[in-house]
């Protein structure tokens, strides 16, 4: 399965440069995210559980950076593991345009799936596919975009760009 696609992101690029190295920010914006830990320099760990179709499955898995270019992107690659469910492998060219003060975020996203999943044919994957990367995209923009009025009023904001140490 291959994807691509650009998001607009409230936010200035260092601020979603330093967003997406931020484990703590992944794991809020990945949909069914357990756990993102840093395992090195350009390596991460994470636990997601995933329904796709009829079949709910956790899975474990390494993801590396490379092609490393701060601010403008990198390229994500990992594997997981979801034991009896399968498992995935697959990779993302990233690259941030700024755009005065926001950013538009490029990605061009390749996967294959194995096992139980892989089954359950290319439709329903891609659909899923496309429905995980908005939710990804919809909830890293709140997590990085500043507050909204409504925010402020409420005194409640989010973990927000300021809290990675950049406002």
């Amino acid at each position: 399965m291959d994807m691509q696609d650009s998001r607009r992101i409230a936010a200035p690029r260092e601020v979603v440069w330093a967003a997406l190295n931020d484990p703590e920010v992944l794991k809020a914006a990945i949909p069914g995210c357990d756990s993102v830990e840093k395992t090195g320099d350009n390596e991460l760990a994470a636990q997601v559980t995933l329904k796709i179709g009829p079949v709910k499955a956790s899975f474990s898995g390494k993801v590396t950076l490379s092609n490393i270019d701060p601010p403008n992107g990198y390229t994500i690659s990992g594997e997981g593991q979801g034991g009896a469910a399968g498992h995935a492998r697959g990779g993302a060219d990233v690259r941030l345009e700024a755009d005065g003060e926001e950013t538009i975020l490029h990605y061009t996203v390749r996967a294959e799936v194995g096992g139980k999943i892989a089954q359950l044919g290319s439709r329903l994957i891609d659909a899923t596919a496309k429905k995980l990367a908005g939710e990804f995209f919809e909830r890293f923009a709140a997590e990085v975009a500043p507050p909204g009025p409504e925010e402020i009023a409420s005194n409640t904001p989010k973990k927000k760009w300021w809290k990675l140490g950049l406002g």
